[in-house]
């Protein structure tokens, strides 16, 4: 964040103050911080996505949802906002747009364990459980296997899934 200030990047500044209160839980004080960061920068759809991650928080699912399409418009080659938009849609039941929103982040940054994890969970909700193990085994191949606890439960997922669908 000094850097930021000494490098007269306000938009930054703004952008890691609200990191550091969102790290505290002060989902609303981040929103004050966000705002300003995408007032300074309207094309940081980083800060998008944080500010309707802290409206998840605070529960304006609604409204999080507008942002998360604000970001996607200002910033539409930016993967972490498509897997969190799907993340959350995925969380809503929307099981197929959150399927689509996974993909799209696939094709951007095909290397995402974590968006083929939430992948695998979409397609369990919808009951295509090859289609889970498929993508819990991609997880697998791009997660480091320094991430041990990670591992285990992606394997335990995958023995699941193997026990419910015979291959």
């Amino acid at each position: 964040m000094r850097l930021s200030r000494e490098r007269n990047m306000p938009a930054e500044e703004m952008y890691f103050k609200a990191q550091r209160e969102m790290l505290e839980g002060n989902f609303g004080d981040a929103i004050v911080y966000l705002d300003s960061a995408i007032k300074l920068n309207p094309l940081d759809g980083a800060a998008y996505n944080d500010r309707a991650l802290c409206m998840v928080e605070l529960g304006m699912i609604d409204a999080a949802l507008l942002y998360f399409d604000k970001g996607i418009e200002s910033e539409p080659d930016y993967a972490t906002i498509f897997h969190n938009k799907g993340w959350l849609l995925n969380k809503m039941g929307e099981h197929r747009q959150a399927v689509a929103l996974f993909e799209k982040a696939l094709g951007i940054e095909p290397g995402r364990a974590v968006t083929y994890e939430n992948l695998a969970d979409a397609y369990r909700n919808l009951g295509l459980k090859n289609e889970a193990l498929a993508a819990l085994k991609k997880a697998l191949e791009f997660l480091p296997s320094s991430c041990l606890e990670i591992r285990e439960q992606i394997e335990s997922g995958i023995k699941e899934l193997v026990e419910q669908c015979p291959l």
